[in-house]
């Protein structure tokens, strides 16, 4: 099959969801999950054949002239997701009821969230994980050093979409509260990723960053100050 839609990583699902799909229109969808001991490939295969995704550009875009939906299809290893754009198609035929639309319920997968509201793609750390890495950092804001708590931070496993880097700081300002208040050190905002990393989403699994720089250390006695590295 020529059709590329098995993501080698939960980035590069996110954002050749996001990125290459959601920003190009594909807002209407249905997601799933494989069941365990079935053939993902088989499966792949059979859904772009039901639903013809295996279409050239200009096959795409003639669709649209004509007033038609253009569908694909994206898979990272169990979850799938099958996407369309508006217009008629037999996707929406045989999902029928299934059909869920991104301004209104967003795609939950990995600990992120998909979304398009206000004429833009939002991704954003999923709620629940959110409240509960809130949670921990907050009950850890004064028991662990800064060092140890940038570094936290600095592993935390989501890619810096402007959303994500909200709710990211928005967590470190509350780590910081409570260590001003216990005259502790704050935490260098230098600890969370600005940049994302464009990845290959059908490409090499440690396609991301092999090795990634070092985490940025606390200078000793000068509270919320850091050496930075420059991948931040």
């Amino acid at each position: 099959m020529g059709y590329r839609c098995e993501a080698v990583s939960v980035e590069g699902f996110i954002q050749q969801l996001a990125v290459a799909y959601v920003t190009r229109g594909y807002h209407f969808y249905v997601d799933g999950w494989i069941p365990a001991g079935k053939d993902r490939r088989r499966v792949d295969e059979k859904l772009v054949e039901r639903y013809r995704i295996d279409l050239s550009r200009w096959a795409r875009a003639r669709r649209k002239q004509l007033g038609q939906a253009s569908v694909q299809y994206l898979r990272h290893e169990d979850f799938f997701v099958l996407l369309a754009t508006h217009g008629e198609h037999r996707f929406f035929e045989l999902e029928g009821a299934n059909v869920r639309d991104l301004r209104r319920r967003a795609i939950r997968y990995a600990g992120y969230s998909v979304a398009f509201r206000g004429g833009h793609v939002q991704v954003r750390i999923d709620l629940p994980q959110y409240r509960l890495l809130k949670a921990w950092f907050e009950e850890e804001a004064t028991r662990r050093s800064a060092e140890r708590l940038a570094k936290a931070f600095y592993d935390l496993p989501f890619e810096p979409y402007y959303l994500v880097k909200r709710q990211e700081f928005h967590i470190l300002r509350a780590v910081n509260r409570r260590r001003k208040t216990a005259g502790l050190p704050l935490v260098p905002k230098e600890c969370i990723w600005l940049k994302r990393r464009p990845v290959k989403p059908f490409g090499e699994v440690n396609s991301v960053v092999e090795n990634p720089p070092s985490a940025p250390k606390v200078v000793p006695g000068e509270a919320g100050t850091a050496e930075t590295d420059s991948g931040r």
